[in-house]
């Protein structure tokens, strides 16, 4: 590295992850070594089982893990406000709690009780994330990509240095999936968040992703590759076609021609 290369963001080292649930378990993570630089946006593909969630739940700290884990080199051993993950369910906030305590409670945890300061953090979050004047309202009153769009923001308010996001508009229909998809890269723009960003949806992963990996079933990484196709982009956009063939062949090999991820 020369003096005025930047260091990377996140640091994945011969990472090994196994759940030693029987005698024969076997290793869900085999040594697998990932780099992550300040401002990515990365998509993660596999088959089923590979161990994509496993991942980024050793990055968050939910997971011990044989290896090392660095976020601007502090070794990752529990979780942390400087790795935020948002998860597929909707059901990510507290149902008794109005939109705008649900994200301001994760900063009262963390030192902040100033009511205007919370207020502030609250009001600027929900812009954001465009749900603008909806602070008062009860999840049961939102939409699932409403409830969506108020756990990004309830992630972002904390400022974190990398966003940990599984499958999180898997379980939408396809016209707020597409509307979000949008919604995301522009507050990733605005905001030069690093997101990690986990998906069975190929289109999804070049759509969202500067760099895309596919996951092998054994736990490896099989494919890493940056995305040069400009943004916005559309099945139509010169590259795409051949990205997408290379990752389908990819997943469709690693699923024995069972099925890949498709779209």
């Amino acid at each position: 590295m020369t003096d005025n290369a930047k260091a990377p963001l996140l640091e994945v080292k011969d990472l090994v992850k196994n759940y030693h649930d029987g005698p024969n378990s076997r290793d869900i993570l085999s040594h697998l070594d990932l780099v992550v630089n300040e401002g990515d946006f990365l998509t993660i593909l596999g088959p089923s089982g590979c161990g994509k969630t496993t991942l980024i739940r050793c990055i968050a700290g939910f997971e011990d893990y044989d290896g090392e884990i660095c976020v601007e080199g502090n070794p990752v051993s529990d979780p942390g406000i400087d790795r935020m993950m948002i998860f597929q369910t909707f059901e990510q906030l507290f149902p008794w709690k109005t939109v705008k305590k649900n994200i301001q409670y994760p900063l009262k945890i963390n030192g902040i009780s100033d009511k205007d300061e919370l207020d502030r953090i609250a009001e600027k979050h929900l812009e954001l994330v465009g749900l603008k004047g909806k602070g008062d309202l009860y999840p049961h009153q939102l939409s699932g990509g409403m409830k969506q769009r108020v756990a990004i923001a309830k992630g972002l308010a904390l400022n974190p240095k990398i966003i940990l996001m599984d499958e999180p508009f898997a379980a939408l229909d396809a016209m707020t999936r597409n509307k979000l998809q949008g919604e995301l890269i522009r507050i990733k723009e605005k905001e030069n968040a690093t997101v990690i960003f986990i998906t069975h949806n190929i289109q999804e992963a070049l759509v969202l992703g500067n760099r895309v990996i596919l996951m092998s079933k054994d736990g490896e990484i099989k494919i890493n590759m940056e995305n040069t196709i400009p943004k916005p982009v559309t099945p139509a956009s010169e590259g795409y076609g051949e990205m997408w063939k290379v990752l389908n062949d990819a997943l469709w090999e690693e699923d024995g021609g069972e099925g890949a991820a498709i779209e």
